[in-house]
């Protein structure tokens, strides 16, 4: 019993010393509400006149922020992030302090990309990263792919995905993991566009190791994006091959992504992973997913109504229940019809379209308007930089 005590205290040791650290790797071992009260804790600190080196703990309360805002889609978190940033480069005694600020503020406004879309957020990192200098190697290469993936040209993501392999050079910890998910994802793609299986196995090795080195008990959300990628890039061959073994087994790689931590540990990254499998998944899961991802604008939030509205609307076609497609309608319109973020109005109007092709296809009546609604939400979604919500959108117009 001593032994298991002893055995307690070195853990809670290692978690301190690890905690005291410039790499925040350890942060993926506790769940979103503990990331919340780092964030906020070491903001106080940062904030106290005593603070020793205000730099250095600006930047790592804005680290912090951020990894709340990616696991939860907080705006709040987001904009907090932003302001410690900004206290960071303000804080910065040298120019290398204060580019490190300008960098932090560049990842910031990225990653308010990747959560509400917008491309005046890439225009601004941008703007930021030009006083950054060389601190911002990593997030010019991670602005670059954002960029060539809404141009949609191969060309330009293997471009993109030869800075992300510079930027590599001088990575280290959950940076590094970073920028590699973002190499693989943008390897798939390029692969995927350009039908090349070079590109496809380099990103599958890619992606092998880092499942392989991201362990469960200590990276388990790196590990979870890991599979959760390898499972969208099995699921994608299966479908341009009609491979049902290569799907199934993509399949298992969402489940095994879901395994690795509970929900409320990173909501968004959980409802990622339910939106991906949505085909399998109980309704009940997929709503659940909705909840958790209900700030206004958040891409993810969109796509998980449009998942749950096609899932929803196929179950009331199945036993032809008009009434309940009627409802389904009902309660989009009542969304429709209040002030909505361009990808919120997009994503309802892309349920809708699900909804009303159900209906549709029982009653035999034609849908009225669906096609240039479906335009302007592909449009919409596009313009925001949403291209998951574009294609489906699209898939629907087909």
């Amino acid at each position: 019993m001593d032994g298991m005590f002893e055995f307690g205290r070195d853990l809670r040791k290692l978690f301190e010393r690890a905690r005291e650290s410039d790499d925040l790797g350890w942060v993926e071992l506790i769940g979103a509400d503990l990331v919340l009260a780092e964030a906020r804790g070491q903001t106080t600190d940062a904030g106290r006149v005593s603070c020793a080196r205000p730099h250095d703990a600006w930047l790592r309360a804005s680290a912090l922020w951020r990894e709340h805002a990616r696991r939860t889609g907080r705006m709040n978190s987001l904009d907090r992030a932003m302001t410690a940033a900004g206290d960071a480069a303000n804080a910065g005694v040298t120019p290398r302090e204060r580019m490190a600020g300008e960098a932090a503020r560049a990842e910031t406004l990225i990653l308010g990309f990747d959560l509400f879309g917008g491309p005046g957020r890439l225009l601004e990192a941008g703007a930021a990263l030009a006083s950054a200098g060389a601190a911002g190697a990593g997030a010019h290469a991670r602005l670059k792919a954002r960029r060539a993936r809404l141009t949609g040209q191969a060309q330009a993501v293997l471009d993109a995905g030869a800075l992300l392999d510079a930027a590599l050079t001088g990575a280290r910890g959950p940076e590094a993991d970073e920028l590699r998910l973002e190499r693989a994802a943008l390897g798939l793609e390029a692969g995927l566009m350009r039908k090349d299986p070079r590109l496809l196995d380099q990103a599958g090795r890619d992606l092998r190791q880092l499942v392989e080195s991201a362990s469960p008990d200590y990276r388990p959300v790196t590990r979870a994006r890991a599979l959760a990628l390898c499972g969208a890039g099995l699921k994608a061959l299966a479908a341009m091959a009609g491979d049902r073994s290569a799907s199934a087994q993509g399949q298992a790689m969402f489940e095994a992504a879901a395994d690795q931590f509970t929900p409320d540990h990173s909501p968004l990254d959980w409802a990622a992973i339910q939106v991906l499998r949505a085909e399998t998944e109980p309704l009940q899961a997929l709503r659940q997913a909705v909840a958790a991802t209900a700030e206004p604008g958040l891409m993810l939030g969109g796509l998980t109504r449009a998942a749950l509205a096609e899932r929803e609307a196929a179950a009331a076609e199945a036993v032809g229940d008009v009434a309940g497609l009627d409802r389904l309608a009902a309660e989009t319109r009542r969304r429709l019809a209040t002030a909505q973020p361009p990808l919120d109005w997009a994503a309802d109007q892309v349920a809708m379209a699900e909804i009303a092709l159900a209906r549709a296809r029982l009653t035999g009546s034609e849908p009225q308007g669906l096609r240039m609604t479906l335009v302007e939400a592909a449009e919409t979604a596009r313009e925001e930089g949403c291209l998951s919500l574009a294609s489906r959108a699209e898939r629907l117009l087909a």
